[in-house]
């Protein structure tokens, strides 16, 4: 069944092969990103042409994560267009590289404003609807680093990608009862290119100490082994993973998915702590909370 779908952080990457992908699915996608007639024009003119060559119903909508007003206004445009919303898909994301210490906070703030903030914004303006309907997905992209597996100098983008993960299954308690599922996609470390194009700590001085000191070969040797993990050429099919979720039918969609390779072990971790989550939401009364409820 077609469904109507807006995904954010949609210009390159996951999202830009998500977009894509369930768009040849049948769906109507919105694929938001922000400055859509300024940095990102490529991106919206690739989109365009991508919907003319394959007959299928891409939109591009301008929708910067970082600003309520332009969140809210880009979800009243689809409604106003549509009238119902049907998935949500938290992707847009902001990276970082280097040693903890040399990052400001106000770095911190930025990455934590980009990877968890944004999904609030992005909720408050479309959860009163898909309360309204009594029906609704939200598919978060998380991390295998959001449980503290980590190599060295990925701090800011680790820790707000545990927050992200920790507000993503807050909500799944919360609005099971209006009807609205939660999804987490956790893909697992995607290699060393993805660190070698993030950006780096502002202190550039206190960067260069642990360059030079005892840690100086840390990262080379941990790109070096991440680079041994993954195979020139391989990627987890996350577009895919998406997809595989969206179409299952509603009450049957898992909490969480693993893509994988898992070298980290990331799964065996979350497959612990969820169950731990649900044995306690059992046992203070709230297993309804579990799945969500069918509302006619």
């Amino acid at each position: 069944m077609r469904k109507i779908i807006v995904i954010t952080g949609a210009s390159n990457g996951i999202g830009n092969a998500t977009s894509k992908r369930l768009a040849l699915a049948g769906h109507t996608v919105y694929a938001s990103m922000r400055d859509t007639k300024g940095r990102n024009v490529a991106h919206v003119e690739d989109f365009e042409s991508f919907t003319r060559q394959h007959g299928c119903d891409l939109r591009v909508t301008e929708l910067d994560v970082s600003s309520q007003d332009s969140t809210s206004a880009a979800i009243d445009r689809i409604m106003a267009q549509h009238g119902q919303l049907d998935v949500v898909i938290h992707n847009a994301v902001q990276t970082a590289y280097g040693p903890a210490e040399a990052f400001t906070a106000e770095q911190f703030a930025e990455i934590f404003d980009a990877n968890i903030f944004s999904t609030q914004r992005v909720n408050r303006a479309a959860l009163p609807q898909l309360r309204k309907q009594g029906r609704g997905l939200l598919v978060w992209i998380s991390s295998s680093c959001a449980r503290g597996i980590i190599s060295p100098f990925l701090s800011p983008y680790a820790a707000s990608k545990a927050g992200m993960d920790a507000l993503a299954l807050s909500y799944a308690g919360e609005i099971a009862r209006w009807g609205i599922e939660t999804s987490i996609i956790v893909p697992a470390d995607l290699g060393p290119a993805q660190y070698l194009h993030s950006g780096r700590p502002s202190d550039a001085l206190r960067a260069e100490e642990y360059s030079d000191g005892p840690t100086a070969d840390l990262s080379e040797v941990a790109l070096s082994g991440l680079a041994n993990l993954f195979p020139l050429g391989s990627a987890p099919d996350i577009a895919g993973a998406i997809a595989d979720i969206i179409s299952m039918p509603f009450g049957t969609r898992p909490l969480r998915v693993h893509v994988d390779p898992d070298h980290a072990g990331a799964a065996v971790i979350d497959a612990v702590a969820d169950r731990i989550r649900a044995e306690f939401l059992r046992r203070i009364g709230l297993s309804d909370c579990l799945k969500p409820a069918i509302i006619s």
